[in-house]
């Protein structure tokens, strides 16, 4: 869906990663899922972490990881 520039069903701005950074959410018999990525650019989606959600907030540390990924694809996007 996000690849043809079309919303997921059940997605959330992620403000905190960065601008543009969006959150998809998974849920099925083996627990809950997220992807968060960037779409804000023509002809790429940068997929910053997807992992296993274990509590009903997200990790701090899962967090901390996708803002890292989110600013090492804006410095590879303007190199």
């Amino acid at each position: 869906m996000v690849h043809v520039g079309r919303e997921t069903s059940d997605w959330k701005p992620m403000s905190e990663v960065g601008a543009g950074a969006c959150e998809i959410r998974v849920r099925d018999e083996a627990g809950a899922f997220r992807v968060i990525y960037l779409a804000k650019f023509a002809g790429a989606i940068y997929v910053l972490h997807a992992f296993q959600k274990k509590a009903q907030k997200t990790a701090q540390v899962d967090l901390d990881l996708a803002e890292r990924r989110y600013c090492e694809a804006q410095a590879w996007r303007r190199s």
